[in-house]
């Protein structure tokens, strides 16, 4: 069933029981997610939908590697896809009259979602995707390995330093937050200090407790305490359940994995707070469903999107727990989740209600990309001032361009 793509990745043959016969074949485009029968799931329900709408077939494409510069380059292209992914919801593509607006196939089901996955991809009062999973991100450690140092765990950033370097060994490093010794790092040390990335449409992290924040991961990078290039990336829990780290930053997603290889030794965290008056945190990212605005098959695209998303239930809590485990963006959904009710992953859960945070609508990867230079250099000892002042003004440039459509 499966075929090699082109240049993207694979593809499947066309879904459905009567897909011979179809008006309309959409091609559907899916990041390639690294738990397994997560592809295998994707062409179920493509061909469900089929069986159900014999007159549209779906063409299910799995893209690996560098899935957002595939996604750009196809989308200026006749061979863009109608029903595409993605992560953390950009307004931008919305304002350019990228992405279809889909207001109307949400119907009474909008107040279904969870308030705030809505208002993610809201763009002046209309919603331009629907949210198909949401991701949490924080702390794991090893509850036996951090006993045996007598390490509590860390509650506060100096407690996370003082720890990464006391677990810090000959044989291995006491933390892994990315083999670029970054990750996510400085959009958690901005948020930990009360700052902002982005606030009323103006890059908000050169203030001054922006600057602190981002200039304190250098104490991590001093210690040495770190690991950096592993084989695998810091969305990828190997590192932890091989016992290379103690700590590591990673995703709901890989708690199955995590307990399978480690039992009950290990618990989770927020980031901690940067110090007194700031706050933990965990990143809530996921991916979100949108359709082509300039596809030749916007209405079919629309209905499948609606008939997968929104008025499916099984599908939707199958996906969200089938094969990693993430949240269902639907409360319906989500209170039949049963993976999430308790353990590790209800604490989770509740980590994620108490202290998520979503990067704003503008974090593009311009944006982005400016934020993250500027603290790669300061980490190896850049002036933090000067290198995040002048990253928030690279920023601005974009976010004005993004805000103007």
């Amino acid at each position: 069933m499966v075929v090699a793509g082109a240049v993207v990745g694979c593809s499947t043959s066309p879904g459905g029981g009567s897909s011979s016969g179809a008006k309309t074949t959409l091609n559907v485009w899916y990041h390639a997610y690294g738990e397994a029968g997560t592809q295998q799931a994707a062409m179920r329900y493509a061909t469900s939908f089929t069986k159900a709408n014999p007159d549209i077939a779906v063409k299910v494409t799995w893209v690996p590697g560098d899935y957002s510069s595939k996604l750009n380059s196809s989308l200026l292209t006749a061979a863009a896809p109608d029903v595409f992914e993605i992560g953390d919801f950009n307004e931008g593509m919305a304002r350019r009259g990228q992405l279809a607006a889909l207001d109307d196939i949400y119907g009474s089901a909008a107040s279904d979602f969870n308030k705030a996955d809505l208002d993610e991809v809201t763009v002046d009062g209309k919603p331009y995707g629907v949210k198909m999973i949401d991701d949490v991100i924080m702390l794991y450690y090893r509850k036996s390995v951090l006993s045996k140092a007598g390490i509590n765990p860390p509650q506060t950033y100096d407690d996370l330093v003082a720890a990464a370097k006391a677990l810090t060994t000959k044989s291995g490093k006491g933390l892994f937050i990315g083999n670029d010794g970054l990750g996510d790092t400085p959009v958690l040390a901005v948020l930990s200090n009360g700052g902002d990335l982005v606030k009323s449409g103006r890059a908000a992290f050169a203030t001054p407790q922006a600057i602190e924040a981002v200039a304190g991961l250098k104490r991590l990078h001093d210690d040495q305490s770190i690991q950096l290039g592993f084989t695998t990336d810091w969305w990828d829990p190997s590192a932890f359940t091989q016992n290379v780290v103690p700590m590591q930053y990673c995703g709901l997603w890989a708690l199955p994995a995590i307990k399978t290889a480690l039992g009950d030794d290990f618990g989770v965290l927020p980031w901690p707070a940067f110090k007194a008056g700031g706050t933990p945190v965990v990143r809530v990212g996921g991916w979100t469903s949108v359709v082509n605005a300039k596809g030749k098959n916007v209405d079919a695209a629309k209905k499948y999107v609606q008939w997968l998303w929104i008025q499916q239930s099984d599908l939707p809590k199958d996906w969200a727990q089938g094969y990693g485990l993430h949240i269902p963006p639907r409360n319906s959904v989500a209170a039949s989740a049963d993976k999430l009710t308790s353990g590790p992953a209800k604490d989770i859960v509740d980590l994620a209600t108490k202290y998520g945070r979503t990067n704003p609508g503008t974090w593009d990867t311009a944006v982005s990309t400016a934020f993250n230079n500027a603290a790669a250099k300061i980490v190896t000892g850049g002036d933090a001032a000067a290198l995040l002042t002048d990253a928030a003004k690279q920023a601005q440039a974009d976010i004005d361009k993004q805000l103007a459509g």
